[in-house]
């Protein structure tokens, strides 16, 4: 990487913009409001810390969300998300341009809503109009975060980022956190993190595209599936993607979350079971929506569902969704 310099990100002009990006609906917090009511001082010590490299990462405040499972989140100190937003706004942009088309998560103008697009477009080719038995494989890799081996993470850092200092940051906001055991995972809660997993699982996105030649190729996070009108070549490439992920990446894909099935018989992707014609709202969600909607049935939580269910066939549901307002 030549674009971008250790100067660059951790100039006092960078730090502010990151902190103007971070203060974004933070206003209210206590410690944001502690860490702005000496900004400036804040800023300078940071940059000096950074630029002398006695910077050393705090730790992490750990609560637990239900996102729609239960997720252990770990919050860092308003300081060190300064420097997360820095890092990412420095790096985001020339790391994104080599990633795949068909990877959608955590990137700009991509989303769940574009990745499912993308399923029905994909399974209109490969199914030639649906006049052909189409297939497809999906899966998601076991406790995705909290698996990442960091000593990887920072080998495939090092085959594109050239200035030791940029790595030498990386590497401490790396080495800040780990799950089970030293030097393994990435903790949810960090901005760094999702484009960190993304450069990560490129390494298996260009595996898939360039070595299994796979056409019909969606990834969102840990979750992906492959569409083809041969079963016998998913089941194929499914033994070669283990082998990859394990050997490569030190990642083993859910036991209980493979599964290559017809087209027709309808695919549970990203919240919606999908048909190659149209998609309806999984029922785990169904019972969510309506559970969220008995505890608030606030008028932007009515409109938030409004706006999911607009993207299926889900005419019945927002008739019932409509009775909360």
């Amino acid at each position: 990487m030549k674009t971008i310099t250790f100067e660059e990100i951790i100039s006092i002009e960078n730090l502010l913009a990151a902190w103007k990006e971070f203060l974004r609906g933070k206003k209210q917090r206590k410690d944001v409001q502690e860490f702005q009511l000496h900004l400036m001082d804040n800023i300078i010590n940071l940059h000096t810390d950074l630029r002398t490299k006695a910077y050393l990462h705090g730790g992490y405040e750990a609560f637990n969300i239900s996102d729609p499972k239960p997720r252990n989140i770990h919050k860092a100190t308003v300081r060190d998300r300064v420097v997360h937003h820095a890092l990412y706004s420095a790096l985001y942009p020339w790391f994104d341009r080599r990633f795949i088309n068909d990877s959608y998560s955590c990137r700009l103008n991509k989303g769940t809503h574009k990745a499912l697009d993308t399923f029905r477009k994909f399974s209109y080719k490969v199914s030639k109009n649906r006049t052909r038995q189409a297939w497809v494989l999906k899966c998601d890799v076991k406790k995705f975060f909290a698996s990442i081996d960091q000593y990887t993470l920072i080998c495939v850092l090092q085959n594109h980022i050239e200035d030791k200092n940029t790595l030498w940051l990386l590497s401490k906001v790396i080495k800040s956190f780990h799950s089970v055991k030293e030097f393994i995972g990435l903790p949810l809660g960090n901005l760094t993190s999702q484009l960190l997993v993304n450069i990560y699982m490129n390494q298996f996105d260009q595996f898939i595209k360039h070595e299994i030649k796979a056409r019909y190729y969606i990834r969102y996070a840990d979750d992906f599936v492959i569409m083809a009108d041969d079963k016998k070549r998913l089941e194929h490439t499914l033994i070669k993607i283990n082998e990859f992920l394990l050997s490569k990446l030190k990642l083993q894909l859910h036991p209980d979350k493979i599964f290559i099935r017809t087209l027709s018989s309808g695919i549970d992707f990203l919240g919606w079971i999908n048909f190659s014609d149209h998609k309806v709202l999984r029922t785990t969600t169904k019972k969510r929506m309506f559970k969220n909607l008995s505890n608030n049935s606030s008028p932007e939580t009515v409109q938030s569902y409004f706006g999911l269910l607009k993207h299926g066939n889900a005419k019945k549901l927002a008739n019932e969704v409509s009775k909360y307002l």
